[in-house]
This record gives structure tokens, C-alpha cells and sequence, in this order.
């Protein structure tokens, strides 16, 4: 049996240990049984935005007539080389960490699947390996529903969706989170007849007046179906047929492509744990207590396996202090999450910090609110914005900044002032003294801000 300092299954977040823990002068296995990266590289954040960038320029040539600039001739999206280029470049990234991995003295890399065959005892191709301490990091997958007739046909996931070099003329979705709007705006952007099939509403975790603002700006772009409940799929001729219930209605629809995005299942019922004390939640995510360590003592996870948070930057915190607390300390402290940001890249763009008004009337939390309407500025004037607002939030007595929502023109990028206040523990007071420059989008936080009551 093999002996290593550290063993971190997983190549995406769990590159926040393996090459520091090496150049520390640890040793250490990396085992990764697919392309390495992660899903964030390969077909995840970093993909779909340099996707999604194109969509965005495509929305903004669409409506260019709105400011008095006439396009002559009609925008065509070279869509195969677009899709093509992108996949090289994500790839040429994948490929160039091997190297890394193998070049280094420290590192061993096992391109293979990993199984738990005792505590801490893994078997990968037939190899068994052990480690003092060892890192589960190894996300998630695409969750499928159970759909009559769906898994007979041949239907995109993201992973597939963000690889298609056929531009598809009609596009249903199944789904509303993050990932189906951001694809069904991407391909709906650039030319495809997209229909949304949304089973209660889109983005569940915002607020009532967000999901409003967005679902009434989607429904001007998309076909979008509230409601919608598919009982059945087929696929004949090059064509899918989604069947689904509507309002008592029994209803369908066909298009070429059919795309399936609602939720993730985490890839933790794929590691043997049944041969472990490791212990997972009823949804299968690991369980790992305030130190990110499973049931067995020196067996830590992080990132979606464990879905505390599903972003990749909230995979980066853990595995950061993982190594810090872990591979770098003494192990002391535990994790102590700063407020949690994150946004959605579609059009309108949605980004939060914080607490949202459902979770501060749940804890019973007294709050204030300050509201701006984005043509209600400067900037908003020159956008000829028609749509989006800042909305924030503050403890009623306190006045200290509970929380920060933005739906709207770079509301991606808008959030980090807001996220900075936040950890810094800001008041009222504190956006209100601080000088904004004239006339920019940030001003709508502090017309936000002036109109709290």
C-alpha cells in the first residue's frame, strides 16, 4: 500500500491543496478521473460565460436601434466556430495542468477512478493507497428527473449544451435555476426560438419582487410556460416532444433540442463511502461538521460534494481553509463563512449578498428597506434602462446592511461594493457618506440607500 502526506480526490476545488501542499514539500496524490479542472473549467462558470459574452453583445446590436444607431446589415453568430473556439481554449487550459502535476516531484497523479475500500484506505486501478489526511472534493453532476420516455432520448445536459456546435432552431427548457436561464438566454440571445417549461417560477431563492422583475423582462424575450409540468418525452425524426400538464391542461410542444437543467446530484454515491463511516444527508451531499471534516477523523470534503454553498468561489473559501487549517495549522478554528455572494448572467443580470427579505421575516429580524429603480439615475437615463433596481436591506435598530440585491445592467459587478460593506460590517451611515462618482450605475445604491425607510 501506497503512504501519502495528502490525498485529494478531485482536480477542481481540490487545487486549492494539491500543488500548495506539494510546494510545502508534502507528498501528495491527486486522483481525477475526468478531465482535469473541474466542472467550473470544463463545463461549468468559466465556459458559459465566454458564451455568454457573445449573447450579451448580440442583445446589445439587437436593441442598438434604441440609442439612434442603426445596424445596416442583420448580426449572424458564427455559432459552430464560437462554440468550437471556446471549447479550445477551455481545453488547451485543461491540458496544460498535467504537466503541472507531473512535473513535480511531490505529486503523483492517478487519472482514474477512486473508491473508498476502508476509512482511509482508497483503491484506484488496482493500487491502494492511503494518506494522513485526505480531501473529497469531487462536486457534482447534472440531476435527471423522472421523466416517462426522457433518458430514451438523446437530451442536452450542460455539459453536453456548452459543446454543441449546432446551432438549434427551436430549444425547450426544462428547468429555472441558475444554469436554465443562463443557457436559455445564451442560446435564445443569438438566434434560437426558446421556450421555457417552469414547473412553479423562475429562481426560487429570490425574493418575489426579483423573480417579478424577472419573469416579466424573460417573458418579453422567451416563451416562457409558468406552471408547466412534463409528463412525457420523445424523441422521433430529429425531434423532441415534450407532453406536460398546464393548469389542468394537458399540452405539447416539439423542438430539435431539448435541454434538462434542474439541479445537481452530488457525485458522493460514486466512492464506495458504504465501506466508510464517511455519513451523507437525505439529498447525498457528505456530511462534514464546522472544521469541513466527514465522520472519520483526517477525512475532510468541501465544494459541491458537500453543498453547504454551489458556487465555485464558495469551493475556493473552503478549500482555502482547508489548507490553512489543515495542511498549513494546527486545525483549531473553524470555518467562518463571510456573507455569501453570487450572481446570475443573463439579461437582466441578478447578483445578492446576505439575507433576502423571506430569510429576515423567517428569523424574525426587524429590517428597513431601501429601494432604487435604475432609470431612476444619471447612468440609468443614458441606459435608457426600462427594467431593474437595487434593493438593500438593514437591521431596523442597528442600521448595520443585512443584506444587497441587484437585478440589472452589471449587477455582477455592481455587488462588490456592497459586498466589501458587508464584511466590513457597514451602516446606513456608511453608505450614505460615501462619495459616488457622477454619474455612474453605482449611484443607484446610494439613491438606494437615501430612500431607506
Amino acid at each position: 500500500m501506497k503512504h501519502y502526506d495528502i490525498i485529494v480526490i478531485g482536480s477542481g476545488g481540490g487545487s486549492k491543496i494539491t500543488r500548495p501542499a506539494a510546494n510545502l514539500g508534502l507528498k501528495v496524490a491527486i486522483i481525477e478521473e475526468a478531465k482535469l479542472g473541474g466542472t467550473c473549467l470544463n463545463h461549468g462558470c468559466i465556459p458559459s460565460k465566454m458564451l455568454i459574452h457573445p449573447a450579451d453583445v448580440a442583445t446589445i446590436l439587437k436593441n442598438a436601434h434604441r440609442f439612434e444607431v442603426d445596424i445596416n446589415d442583420t448580426p449572424k453568430v458564427r455559432f459552430k466556430e464560437l462554440v468550437e473556439r471556446v471549447s479550445r481554449e477551455i481545453d488547451a487550459d485543461s491540458d496544460s495542468i498535467a504537466p503541472l502535476y507531473e512535473n513535480h516531484k511531490n505529486i503523483d497523479f492517478y487519472p482514474y477512478h477512486a473508491s473508498f475500500v476502508s476509512d482511509k484506505v482508497i483503491e484506484v486501478n488496482g493500487e491502494s493507497l492511503t494518506a494522513d489526511k485526505i480531501f473529497i472534493v469531487t462536486g457534482a453532476r447534472p440531476h435527471i428527473p423522472d421523466i416517462p420516455g426522457l433518458k430514451d432520448t438523446p437530451f442536452l445536459t450542460y455539459k453536453e449544451a456548452l459543446r454543441l456546435t449546432k446551432q438549434p432552431r427551436k430549444l425547450i427548457v426544462v428547468g429555472a435555476g441558475f444554469i436554465a436561464t443562463e443557457l436559455g438566454y445564451f442560446f435564445g440571445a443569438l438566434g434560437t426560438d426558446v421556450t421555457f417549461l417552469v414547473r412553479s417560477q423562475f429562481l426560487r431563492p429570490e425574493d418575489d419582487d426579483i423573480v417579478d422583475e424577472f419573469t416579466t423582462s424573460f417573458k418579453k424575450r422567451f416563451n416562457v410556460e409558468l406552471g408547466a409540468s412534463p409528463n412525457h418525452v420523445t424523441y422521433k425524426n430529429k425531434q423532441f416532444t415534450v407532453t406536460y400538464d398546464l393548469a389542468g391542461e394537458s399540452k405539447s410542444i416539439e423542438a430539435d433540442q431539448l435541454l434538462i437543467v434542474t439541479g445537481v446530484t452530488p457525485n458522493a454515491d460514486k466512492l464506495g463511502l458504504e465501506n466508510t463511516s464517511i455519513t451523507t444527508n437525505d439529498k447525498g451531499y457528505i456530511n462534514v461538521d464546522d472544521y469541513m471534516q466527514t465522520a472519520v477523523p483526517g477525512v475532510y470534503s468541501f465544494g459541491d460534494v458537500v453543498g453547504n454553498y454551489l458556487f465555485r468561489h464558495s469551493a475556493n473559501f473552503e478549500g482555502q481553509y482547508c489548507f490553512d487549517a489543515h495542511v498549513k495549522g494546527d486545525g483549531s478554528n473553524p470555518i467562518k463563512y463571510p456573507p455569501m455572494p453570487y450572481a446570475v448572467f443573463t439579461q437582466p443580470q441578478i447578483a445578492r449578498v446576505g439575507k433576502s427579505e423571506k430569510e429576515l421575516k423567517q428569523d424574525g429580524i426587524a429590517y428597513l428597506i431601501g429601494k432604487n429603480a435604475y432609470k431612476h439615475s444619471a447612468m440609468g437615463m443614458a441606459l435608457r434602462s426600462k427594467e431593474g433596481f437595487v434593493k438593500l436591506l438593514f437591521d431596523e435598530k442597528t442600521k448595520v446592511l443585512l443584506g444587497a440585491h441587484i437585478i440589472g445592467e452589471e449587477a455582477s459587478n455592481m455587488i462588490h461594493m456592497l459586498i466589501a460593506y458587508m464584511n466590513m460590517g457597514a451602516t446606513l451611515d456608511d453608505l450614505l457618506s460615501t462619495i459616488y462618482i457622477h454619474p455612474a450605475l453605482p449611484e443607484i445604491v446610494r439613491n438606494a440607500a437615501r430612500n431607506v425607510k
